[in-house]
């Protein structure tokens, strides 16, 4: 299947395939919009089941990343690359190297930097073969930069807050019960920041290791990762990958919020409207987990200082409430508020500049 009968594709610009054979790189870049400028996102490493899923993978992050940039209000467009892995060859620093200098090749339309499976010094080993590259190891001086995670955590954190306000009607999480999965570098922060503020954690990873810091850390009940959906707790946080809210899984949610750092928890747009009609308020995955791009963006852009940096990923709370707000008043499903909302900037800026080609 090529990208154009793809059922995610979606006006992309351009989708770009590299190959390697020295260092085993084999990667796809999609850049979905430069309307607001360079196309910037997350590098992914995955071991994908088929070359089908890593595109599909690639067109809706790199769509996602658009909106993201968008209702943050960056002057950023949306791309995402995604590095299939070989589970029989680990990742060597020449891998990365030779991803650097496809990025490279693109000019500046693609700012890439880390995702999952991917580390601030796999980075590190990007940035020897292009400019066009952030995430980077953060300088003592103030300045924004580093591994995002902890920020796009904050957001989630913040976001968070707000849907259970809005939702449950109190300002505190003292004794809320939230199920996180996923324990990366994401997931088992924002599980820090939950417990600090008095909630009670049930957590899943494939990972056991990760299960038992966060029992010992957190005080977290372990669940079989097949359950942590079903959990009957006030908040669902999913922070692995997407595509878990479903028509197979809503009708089983006993949550009344999800909030989570994972991009694209929708399976389908229609499953936002599975959520509104069960009273489940969804906040949506590109705004409530902005704070690792905004982060990234300030670094690459050197638009703004970490103290500004953190003001604008607390702001991503009234973002959210917001569109909850919005979303009351109308009746249109959180997901849709959200994504009009980007789509009207995007649109705005392509007539601004209907040929902008980024740099």
């Amino acid at each position: 299947m090529g990208a154009f009968d793809s059922t995610a594709f979606d006006t992309h610009e351009g989708v770009h395939y590299f190959n390697d054979p020295a260092t085993g790189l084999r990667a796809i870049v999609a850049i979905h919009s430069t309307a607001l400028g360079p196309a910037a996102g997350g590098c992914r490493m995955w071991s994908y089941a088929s070359d089908e899923d890593a595109l599909t993978d690639a067109l809706r992050l790199s769509r996602g990343m658009s909106y993201k940039n968008a209702v943050a209000g960056l002057p950023l467009g949306g791309g995402k690359a995604v590095i299939l892995r070989d589970p029989r060859h680990p990742p060597t620093p020449a891998l990365f190297e030779a991803f650097g200098r496809s990025v490279e090749q693109l000019g500046g339309r693609y700012i890439t930097a880390e995702d999952v499976g991917v580390s601030v010094g796999d980075m590190e080993a990007v940035a020897r073969s292009t400019r066009y590259v952030c995430g980077l190891s953060q300088r003592n001086d103030g300045s924004a930069g580093g591994d995002p995670s902890p920020r796009t955590a904050r957001g989630v954190f913040v976001g968070l807050r707000a849907a259970v306000r809005t939702r449950l009607g109190r300002e505190d999480l003292d004794g809320l019960r939230v199920a996180v999965q996923g324990l990366g570098h994401v997931g088992m922060r924002l599980c820090g920041e939950l417990h600090a503020a008095g909630a009670r954690l049930a957590v899943a990873d494939l990972d056991p290791e990760a299960v038992a810091q966060a029992g010992a850390r957190f005080g977290a009940r372990a669940v079989p990762a097949e359950r942590i959906l079903f959990e009957d707790v006030d908040v669902i946080a999913p922070c692995a990958l997407g595509a878990v809210l479903s028509q197979q899984t809503i009708p089983h949610l006993h949550a009344r919020i999800v909030a989570g750092a994972a991009n694209n928890q929708l399976a389908t747009e229609a499953d936002g409207e599975r959520l509104l009609e069960r009273g489940i308020l969804y906040a949506p995955d590109y705004v409530i987990n902005a704070g690792g791009i905004i982060n990234a963006a300030a670094e690459y852009l050197h638009s703004m200082d970490a103290a500004q940096v953190d003001r604008k990923v607390e702001a991503i709370a009234d973002t959210l409430a917001d569109i909850f707000e919005r979303s009351r008043a109308t009746g249109v499903p959180t997901h849709r508020v959200a994504d009009a909302m980007a789509r009207q900037r995007l649109d705005a800026a392509a007539a601004r500049a209907p040929h902008r080609v980024a740099a």
